[in-house]
């Protein structure tokens, strides 16, 4: 499967704590399966930890997501529909933070507006 969802916690003084959701398929974090699918998994242990206070979701490589992966278009694509996914984080019970930089494009502006907020570097570019 190609691509992944880094997860990693961000604590704070008081003991709560910002769950960092990080889409990583090099080298514009397109919507790969293993993004759809990671993001559909790091999303339920961040509303599963107690401690996790908000979620905030970006991508690595000075991109947010160039949206689908036009790779997966031949092959038929796998693991979750990006619609199933973005339900599941606009159903947070948790505040979910679409933090942008880079390009965010098609299906990564479905992602970013299926946040409850979005926050953008002036280098975002949004298409």
């Amino acid at each position: 499967m190609k691509g992944a969802v880094q997860y990693h916690k961000k604590n704070a003084s008081n003991g709560a704590c910002v769950a960092v959701l990080t889409m990583d398929c090099a080298p514009v974090n397109a919507l790969s399966s293993g993004v759809r699918t990671g993001l559909e998994e790091r999303m339920k242990e961040a509303l599963s930890d107690d401690s996790v206070k908000a979620i905030v979701i970006t991508g690595a490589h000075g991109a947010f997501c160039a949206g689908a992966d036009i790779s997966e278009f031949a092959t038929g694509m796998q693991g979750p529909p990006l619609p199933v996914v973005i339900t599941q984080v606009e159903a947070s019970t948790k505040p979910v933070v679409a933090a942008i930089d880079g390009v965010v494009l098609g299906g990564g502006c479905e992602v970013a507006l299926g946040c409850h907020f979005r926050v953008a570097s002036r280098g975002a570019l949004a298409g």
